[in-house]
């Protein structure tokens, strides 16, 4: 990536199944935007990655080291590395943003689909 861009020339990846991100990489953060399908589950999962976000659009029910809340646009979230946390999307699907440190090298492997207009804005 450029020092710029816009959010609709990042190529979107699948994190997880109705889960697409458009994400920026620095050598010590990433950042993304996250676009959630209606009714899409993220399982309970945890990374080494702290990981801090806020919602855009949609709601979403997070869980998130055994305690459960319901977001709607403005809620923010913050996961230390290692908890365990998983997500429930609402029927209007959800648009967030999230921040990881250290970065997520591990979604380098994941395939990047060719840019196209998303969700947001």
């Amino acid at each position: 990536m450029e020092t710029f861009a816009e959010v609709g020339s990042l190529g979107p990846q699948q994190i997880w199944e109705g889960v697409l991100g458009r994400t920026i990489h620095g050598d010590r953060v990433t950042l993304s935007l996250i676009e959630l399908e209606p009714n899409a589950v993220v399982p309970e999962h945890s990374h080494e990655n702290e990981q801090l976000g806020i919602l855009l659009e949609g709601g979403l029910r997070f869980e998130i080291g055994g305690e459960s809340r319901e977001l709607g646009p403005g809620g923010t979230w913050r996961i230390l590395g290692h908890i365990p946390h998983s997500v429930e999307v609402g029927p209007d699907g959800a648009v967030l943003v999230e921040a990881f440190a250290p970065a997520r090298n591990d979604w380098h492997a994941i395939e990047q689909q060719e840019p196209r207009p998303g969700r947001w804005p």
